[in-house]
């Protein structure tokens, strides 16, 4: 059995927490949206966020990139980045996910490049359905994984840190089963869970790190969305 679970909202604001110098804890607060937020709006966005999801493809959903181009703009307001490619549907995965993968790393390696972004930046592919991934999955997220860092990137995961159930005995976390299958692959994780706890919703009154999650090894959390999902966060 599996369940899909959809994570990202198509139109919104994504508040995001980066881990930073891991002994001294320190984290940052950024934003990911689908479209770019417009070039009047950046001087009062980073009076609150370090760094902004970067799309290097069309976001879920959307049949254009509004963040292409955009980087000059950004870098020059003062954010950073988090740098994403939008990953494949199961639907999508069922005749060759491996030559899919291939392609698609070349298609993320050579967007990041026009993007200006050096050698070891972290790309993370956006796997939008959640719970335990099928063969197919896997096929795509190790393969698309090897493709990235082969040309000198670094590779990473945007994928659920909430628990699906599997069956009325078990739970899967996504995070937790793709790194567990990884095989020793060097992947940084981006997981969502704006589940109401662990999320304090949009209100802060502390800082917040990526482990506080729900998945320890996280290197970054979404931990609130706008709108917010009212069957996860109703609690907020």
């Amino acid at each position: 059995m599996y369940s899909f679970l959809k994570l990202r909202v198509v139109h919104g604001l994504l508040l995001v927490a980066l881990a930073g110098n891991a002994a001294a804890q320190a984290t940052y607060l950024g934003f990911d949206r689908n479209d770019y937020p417009g070039d009047g709006n950046l001087r009062l966005l980073r009076q609150t966020f370090s760094y902004a999801g970067y799309w290097l493809n069309n976001p879920p959903a959307d049949r254009s990139n509004t963040w292409l181009g955009k980087r000059p703009a950004l870098e020059n307001a003062g954010f950073g980045f988090l740098v994403l490619f939008n990953g494949r549907t199961y639907k999508e995965l069922r005749h060759n996910p491996a030559a899919l993968a291939q392609s698609d790393a070349q298609t993320a390696i050579a967007s990041a490049k026009r993007e200006a972004f050096p050698a070891r930046t972290i790309i993370f592919l956006d796997i939008e359905e959640g719970g335990r991934m099928l063969p197919e999955q896997k096929t795509y997220i190790y393969t698309w994984v090897d493709g990235v860092t082969a040309a000198g990137f670094r590779a990473g995961v945007y994928c659920s840190g909430i628990p699906a159930r599997e069956d009325k005995n078990t739970t899967i976390v996504t995070a937790n089963d793709i790194r567990a299958n990884a095989r020793g692959r060097s992947i940084s994780y981006w997981v969502t869970n704006d589940s109401c706890p662990p999320s304090p919703g949009c209100a802060l009154s502390g800082t917040l790190h990526p482990g506080q999650s729900g998945v320890s090894f996280a290197d970054v959390w979404q931990f609130a969305q706008s709108p917010r999902r009212k069957d996860f966060a109703a609690m907020c």
